[in-house]
């Protein structure tokens, strides 16, 4: 099941939405505060948009998909956090037109 997931998640990247190319050029490389981030990353189980494990954090880009399924994204997100994971959750929108709350969102992890 494991390998199904990572080849999914292989797939994912392949086809990335423009607002997670915008925030993977930003967070890829550690060229966020020396972080390191992957990107459609299995957590768990699920697959995530990207991840930095020495913050324990996820960070999901929801798009319109997410409209439909918010009920099944509520569910996969208190799963993995059982598991101590933590998570900051934006729209496309809010990539768009405000990429620097997503950085301000991620500092908040560093205290």
């Amino acid at each position: 099941m494991h390998q199904i997931k990572k080849e999914f998640a292989r797939n994912l990247r392949k086809e990335s939405t423009p607002e997670e190319k915008k925030v993977w050029e930003a967070l890829r490389n550690r060229k966020f505060m020396g972080l390191k981030f992957r990107r459609q990353h299995v957590l768990k189980g699920f697959v995530v948009d990207f991840y930095c494990h020495s913050l324990n954090l996820s960070i999901e880009i929801d798009g319109k998909i997410h409209e439909k399924q918010a009920e099944y994204d509520l569910l996969r997100q208190a799963l993995i956090e059982e598991k101590g994971i933590r998570f900051i959750r934006m729209t496309n929108q809010e990539i768009n037109h405000n990429i620097e709350k997503l950085y301000n969102e991620i500092k908040k992890f560093l205290k």
